[in-house]
């Protein structure tokens, strides 16, 4: 299977309405929260897709639901705080807090309401393959005494009623939990004064979704069976009404670091925190009365545009438990990764590093190289030290047990645990407290960065030569998020790349203040500068009439900055290309500013995390890899790793499966246009290329 990549491969679609720009002063910027939503609608769009198998679209209505929590838990409640703080700030282009909470609300609400139907009809559809979502007044009377008995044992137990009224303050309701509000009066009363409100939070220790029979697919909801039995949690009281609801609540954690020493326990603080974060949005099923809905509002203290009702489901990522169904034929084929020919010939892995350097590109790669180089750095006797940092891990990480065994076996271990990592603190606090008994020395990141480089070194003796192996990546040491993630990894023994990280590591374990690498580009040091080198070398290249040309792939542009330095080569002439995942803040296509650069985002089946930047150079091209967007916190307030690939042969191979093999996606890439939207290619054929599947096709095919 071949693909013909050509150096414009696309005409990019076009929108004919009048596109109505902003003042003159702000014009050239798109507002980042409502770029966001746009990535979203592009994650919607999968589900919307009647061509990808059921459980796939139900995994991206989930993923739709996730992406929002956290939206709403970090950028929704930075808005609000604006708002309340100094409601007269300005985004860079130029829209108030109110006015963006205000344009987020309206957006969201087309979106849900296309959720909604998609949901509908994607459980309508599962039913024709034996999966269902039974209503509780639809099931037998002997499935209702099993589940009557349930509730008895496993159910009543758990739950725990919190009423409110003048002896109860309104009870504490945990982000993005499952509950059940109720209105209750004494039996024998009918004066609505008497009326109680009360809240039951959906046990987390039970199934959302419960099987009615071993041998089918037919499920109920917990909160139905909850419901059909609520009046034994109140015995001599009437239920009135029982809806449910849930709230989300500011988790944005805010640190205020006097001592890297502290850390640690500013940390764990700001978690504890964080369950009490104000409220930023309320969820309610449709059928909630007006009554219950303003004591809701009320007690959050939140506004009508914070509240969304819904007609099905809450919280569809419960239903991926669906997923989990042995039902592979609705859901996307398994496939298997592949490992690179040079750790295929038997030798050690460091004997295989040592002879060439070795790209790994997964998904499509195994993940099991990094794995092996970490256990056998571990396990290696002329192994001296292991140095690495740690951002996202997950649960039961094959790549601390390696770093723990190679502390046990007396080995100089250093690691790096980025605590600050969003939403991912409380599992890094542990790892952190395992390494540390396991006698690893634990840095927890340095005062106002965070450390989001992915970088681990081993030195090791090799007769009379101290030797540094080192790899270097643009995702996190994480064995699970690798299968479903496109990232890019680099293993070698270059000498200035083993340099360069020792004094990389001197700077996060020590008190270095190293500025010049040799190959490295770091920030905060010089890695907003050197971009900004790289971009006007190209004006410069272009302008002498030498080859000139920009190709970047990475997750966001949000950094002004940057997207003027962008401008500023567009106007001079210089062709840019870029792919960008998610938020993007520059508006292509703007004569007399952008009239040179397309912007495309990808949204398939893997999520687009590799970041690579070309800058054809004259002639002598140059290509970087690493972890940092082109994003503020980025280049100035994290500690971020950029290298280039000297090799030709694996220049090669980034330049196309990485840049030119996406460029030519008529499947899964939307185009942006100046107005915000994003559009696919004109009319795209039958079997129209995709370029993940294709790169799949090329590992299947070896």
């Amino acid at each position: 299977m071949s693909v013909e990549v050509s150096e414009k491969p696309l005409t990019v679609p076009v929108i004919t309405k009048e596109i109505k720009l902003p003042s003159p002063e702000v014009k050239l910027f798109l507002n980042r929260e409502l770029s966001w939503i746009e990535f979203n609608r592009r994650v919607l769009e999968e589900a919307l897709d009647e061509t990808q198998p059921l459980l796939e679209r139900l995994k991206f209505l989930a993923i739709f639901s996730t992406n929002l929590d956290e939206f709403f838990m970090v950028r929704v409640s930075g808005l609000q705080e604006q708002l309340e703080a100094d409601p007269s700030t300005l985004s860079p282009d130029g829209l108030s807090p109110a006015t963006q909470l205000r344009l987020i609300s309206e957006q969201l609400r087309a979106l849900l309401q296309q959720q909604l139907e998609c949901l509908q009809a994607v459980l309508q559809q599962l039913e024709g393959h034996g999966v269902r979502i039974v209503p509780y007044a639809e099931i037998t009377e002997e499935q209702r005494e099993k589940l009557r008995q349930m509730f008895t044992e496993r159910i009543f137990p758990v739950l725990t009623p919190l009423s409110f009224d003048t002896g109860h303050p309104f009870p504490y309701i945990s982000n993005i939990s499952m509950n059940l509000g109720t209105f209750v009066l004494p039996e024998q009363s009918h004066d609505d004064e008497e009326m109680k409100f009360a809240r039951i939070k959906l046990p987390p220790n039970v199934p959302r979704l419960i099987r009615l029979e071993e041998e089918t697919f037919h499920f109920v909801l917990l909160e139905e069976v909850i419901a059909a039995h609520i009046e034994t949690l109140f015995p001599g009281m009437r239920v009135l009404e029982c809806q449910s609801f849930r709230i989300t609540r500011d988790a944005d954690i805010e640190i205020e670091e006097d001592e890297a020493g502290d850390l640690l326990k500013s940390v764990e603080q700001q978690l504890r925190q964080r369950r009490f974060g104000f409220g930023v949005r309320l969820e309610v099923a449709s059928g909630m009365s007006e009554q219950m809905r303003t004591l809701l509002k009320k007690s959050l203290e939140l506004f009508d545009l914070d509240v969304y009702s819904c007609e099905s489901v809450l919280n569809i990522p419960d239903l991926m438990a669906l997923y989990k169904l042995e039902l592979p034929k609705l859901k996307d084929k398994p496939y298997t990764q592949a490992t690179p020919a040079a750790l295929k010939s038997g030798e050690s892995i460091f004997d295989a590093i040592r002879h060439q350097d070795i790209l790994l590109h997964h998904p499509y790669d195994s993940f099991a190289p990094v794995i092996e180089f970490l256990r056998t750095a571990a396990q290696d006797p002329n192994v001296l030290a292991i140095k690495q940092t740690l951002y996202r891990v997950g649960p039961d990480s094959p790549i601390v047990q390696a770093l723990i065994d190679a502390a046990e076996r007396g080995k100089q271990v250093a690691v790096l645990v980025e605590l600050k990592a969003r939403f991912d603190e409380e599992n890094n606090i542990q790892w952190a407290r395992q390494l540390e008994k396991a006698g690893v020395h634990v840095v927890y990141g340095l005062m106002g960065l965070k450390t989001h480089s992915k970088v681990a070194l081993v030195v090791r003796q090799e007769n009379n030569v101290i030797r540094r192996y080192v790899h270097l990546s643009t995702g996190n040491y994480n064995r699970v998020t690798s299968r479903i993630y496109t990232d890019l990894g680099l293993l070698t023994c270059d000498p200035d790349f083993g340099a360069d990280a020792s004094e990389l590591f001197n700077f996060l374990t020590g008190y270095s203040r190293q500025s010049n690498y040799r190959k490295l580009m770091v920030a905060p040091i010089n890695l907003r500068q050197r971009f900004i080198e790289l971009i006007r070398r190209e004006v410069e290249h272009h302008q002498a009439g030498r080859k000139a040309g920009i190709i970047a792939k990475f997750n966001s542009l949000t950094d002004i900055s940057i997207i003027e330095e962008l401008y500023a080569a567009s106007r001079a002439g210089v062709p840019i290309d870029l792919i960008v995942r998610g938020i993007c803040c520059l508006r292509p296509g703007i004569d007399g500013h952008s009239e040179t650069i397309r912007v495309g985002s990808i949204v398939g089946r893997f999520l687009e995390h590799s970041r690579a930047y070309c800058f054809l150079n004259g002639g002598e091209e140059e290509i970087y890899l690493g972890s940092a967007d082109w994003m503020s916190r980025n280049l100035d307030r994290r500690v971020e790793v950029i290298f280039p690939i000297r090799d030709e042969r694996i220049r090669e191979r980034v330049r196309r499966e990485v840049l030119e093999i996406p460029l030519t996606d008529r499947a899964k890439m939307r185009w942006l246009q100046s107005d915000g939207q994003y559009l696919r290619p004109l009319s795209p054929e039958v079997g129209a290329l995709n370029s993940q599947e294709y790169l799949l096709s090329l590992v299947q095919s070896n």
